[in-house]
């Protein structure tokens, strides 16, 4: 298979360009943001070691107390005993088809969600608005929400 390509055009849509910004005021304000968040993600991962730190405390307090300890003990025994009965009640045919369907249900869900996701974005997009009025007469707002997550390394 030897194709050549004799004649292209690269085209990009408006979701895969960032427009960078325009005058110095905005420039400076990106920078600003940048250093905050910068200065956030640091804060929580800070926090995020201390708190480990201080449940691991909290736990280590918990166990060598003797009447919680043998309540712990109690509860694990009894977890055991709800998962071996969860385990023979799920051998039931009609039983394992209704957790097929929750499982079906649950992922038709997320998928629901994420369209929904789109068609809102969209919509607020093409309409101006971020209130759209639902069949039941409730005017719900559009809202988004930003995390930040590292991002993924390609193997190339």
């Amino acid at each position: 298979m030897n194709d050549q390509i004799v004649d292209a055009e690269v085209v990009e849509t408006q979701d895969d360009v960032v427009t960078p910004p325009q005058d110095s005021a905005t420039a400076d304000t990106v920078l600003e943001l940048e250093q905050m968040i910068k200065t956030n993600v640091s804060a929580i991962e800070r926090n995020k070691t201390e708190l480990k730190k201080l449940k691991e405390m909290l736990e280590s307090a918990l166990l060598n107390d003797s009447t919680y300890k043998e309540a712990a003990d109690k509860a694990k025994e009894a977890a055991k005993e709800k998962g071996k009965a969860k385990m023979n009640v799920m051998q039931n045919s009609a039983t394992k088809q209704i957790a097929e369907k929750v499982k079906d249900m649950t992922q038709e869900n997320k998928d629901l969600s994420i369209a929904q996701s789109e068609y809102l974005r969209e919509y607020a997009r093409l309409s101006g608005t971020t209130e759209i009025e639902g069949e039941d007469g409730e005017v719900r707002e559009i809202i988004y929400v930003a995390k930040l997550v590292k991002k993924a390394r390609r193997n190339s």
